[in-house]
């Protein structure tokens, strides 16, 4: 490629163009300014999108990346702006999404002497990152941006800053542009161990019970369909966590539900009665695996996984499976025999019908009383086919949603998982839209988590997004006030919320609006919502004290599970 002398304002975004970027979500600061200025001559290639809050850009760009499977990326200025971003970083490592912030930086000469908008941000950002970087010169632009993506979309995803001094701005460089593929002490992929792939089929052949864990590492991978061919030939059950739902369709006949402490009985109870469990692309984290002490003590256990830091943090392991699920499930369902296990599918039967009666049927089916939150959520999923993007906030709202919507196609869960940040929904519905714009995006929320990043309905007019919301509204912080209500003797203690009339501020952002109260509106209220063509918000006024179970009370057992039915 010819050189060409440009500013580095330019050189960055000729290098994001580059790197495939067509949407950014961000917004303009004194220490960002150039780079705005040049972003005026290239409106024609990049998007951007102007969000109301720098929290909201980056839940945005996670939920871009989350549905589109690219990088999501955000533009900030210096101080406040930066600042503002760090728990959408901190979010999307604790949830390996890929994300490139890039934050304005006051002048080099100035860095160090508390200017203006000046903050350490690398020192900040450094342990929530997979790399941060601070740019003092221009010539560092083209080079740092390919990076900062192989970083950010190899591996096990994350989160990447670049910190752009105001200088290296506007300094003139010599623009080149070089895609990294190699980064010394780098391996984004580990080398596959032919014996421990032997070893896990080996264990999974002479398995009576085996139960395999799916998380996101699957999507991340885009490994669906080896993971049902693996599923389908050795016939073995899974459950899913929280962000490994939708890697197979809710309808597939190997899948039982989701794990966790509010997942569903049967993936929970067999966890613990399995004799061999198979753990791809997940965590173990404390809300899946409850009490430690307690957590699948008879079975031996297979982890396969991208992270080396993963295998064997939480729960020990047998037999570590390190790779791309993509690459290392199909090498071991090839050494799989084909087997059907009739009877220990059926185990899960009881375990369901259990569940269906002391918690589903009322929750999803209910004759009489006030709105529930599972029956809204069910008649929506119903309403789109089982073909929508979920998006959730955090609370009751986002388990009712994960625990009761149907999915036919992977990425269509977009939630928080690791950290779990409420307000985090609104602006990731916004991203999510924007990454899979030909998708119905139906976003599920509380009374809370709407009131933290509310503002951004304003991005949604602004871009005239059609993202459909939906309030589930009980006056109440829900979840904290389900944990004070089960082991806090019911003292409610700053959980009552007093709300503002939501229909009209959506009026006020020209959105269209509607509350309902009884179920007897609630299927046409679906219907208006979704026929309608552009955005639109649905405050369901569901019971103040409803309840989502089953629950595992924090530091259980997975098979102690609280059902609601005393």
């Amino acid at each position: 490629m010819d050189k060409q002398k440009i500013t580095g304002s330019e050189a960055l975004l000729k290098a994001l163009i580059a790197e495939g970027v067509d949407t950014i979500f961000g917004y303009p600061g004194g220490q960002a300014i150039p780079i705005y200025d040049s972003l005026y001559d290239y409106k024609d290639q990049l998007k951007h999108v102007l969000v109301r809050h720098e929290q909201g850009a980056t839940h945005a760009a996670q939920g871009y990346a989350r549905v589109s499977g690219k990088v999501g990326v955000t533009l900030v200025t210096s101080g406040p702006g930066a600042t503002n971003t760090i728990t959408g970083i901190a979010d999307a490592l604790m949830d390996s999404t890929p994300m490139v912030v890039i934050a304005g930086q006051v002048p080099s000469p100035l860095l160090g002497t508390d200017a203006f908008q000046e903050v350490d941000v690398i020192g900040i950002a450094q342990p929530i990152t997979k790399w941060a970087y601070q740019i003092r010169k221009p010539e560092e632009i083209a080079w740092a941006v390919s990076r900062a993506f192989y970083i950010a979309s190899t591996g096990r995803p994350g989160p990447v800053v670049l910190d752009l001094a105001k200088d290296a701005q506007v300094g003139l460089v010599d623009y080149e542009y070089q895609k990294v593929d190699y980064i010394r002490s780098y391996q984004p992929e580990p080398d596959i161990r032919e014996e421990r792939i032997e070893a896990a089929a080996a264990l999974i052949n002479s398995a009576k019970k085996p139960f395999c864990l799916v998380g996101q590492g699957v999507i991340l991978g885009g490994a669906e369909e080896e993971l049902k061919a693996f599923l389908l030939k050795n016939d073995i059950p899974a459950g899913s966590t929280v962000l490994g739902l939708s890697a197979l369709p809710s309808d597939f006949p190997l899948h039982k539900g989701m794990l966790g402490m509010h997942g569903n009985v049967g993936p929970n109870r067999k966890t613990n009665e399995c004799d061999v469990l198979i753990a791809i692309g997940m965590r173990f984290d404390d809300r899946v695996t409850g009490d430690l002490k307690t957590y699948a003590k008879q079975a031996k256990i297979i982890h396969l996984d991208i992270d080396n830091s993963e295998i064997g943090k939480n729960v020990p392991v047998d037999v570590k499976v390190l790779g791309n699920a993509k690459h290392t499930i199909p090498m071991i369902t090839a050494l799989l025999e084909e087997r059907k296990r009739p009877e220990w599918n059926a185990e899960f039967e009881p375990d369901a019908k259990e569940e269906h009666d002391k918690v589903i049927e009322k929750e999803l089916y209910p004759t009489s009383g006030q709105l529930k939150m599972g029956e809204v959520v069910r008649k929506v999923s119903e309403a789109t086919n089982d073909d929508a993007v979920l998006v959730t906030d955090v609370g009751q709202n986002q388990m009712m949603g994960v625990r009761y919507f149907k999915y036919k196609q992977t990425r269509s869960v977009v939630t928080s998982g690791g950290l779990g940040t409420m307000g985090f929904g609104l602006p990731a519905a916004i991203g999510a839209k924007l990454g899979a714009p030909d998708r119905t995006v139906c976003f599920f929320t509380g009374d809370g988590g709407i009131q933290m990043t509310i503002q951004e309905l304003g991005t949604i007019m602004q871009e005239n997004l059609n993202v459909k919301i939906i309030v589930l509204n009980n006056n109440f912080l829900g979840m904290v006030r389900q944990w004070q209500e089960l082991f806090f003797h019911e003292r409610y203690s700053n959980t009552i919320m007093k709300n503002p009339d939501f229909v009209a501020i959506a009026k006020a952002f020209g959105i269209a609006s509607r509350a309902v109260d009884s179920r007897e509106e609630l299927d046409d209220a679906i219907a208006e919502m979704l026929n309608h063509d552009g955005a639109y918000l649905l405050v369901a006024n569901v019971e103040t004290c409803g309840m989502v179970y089953p629950m595992v009370p924090a530091g259980g057992s997975v098979t102690n599970m609280i059902l609601g039915d005393k």
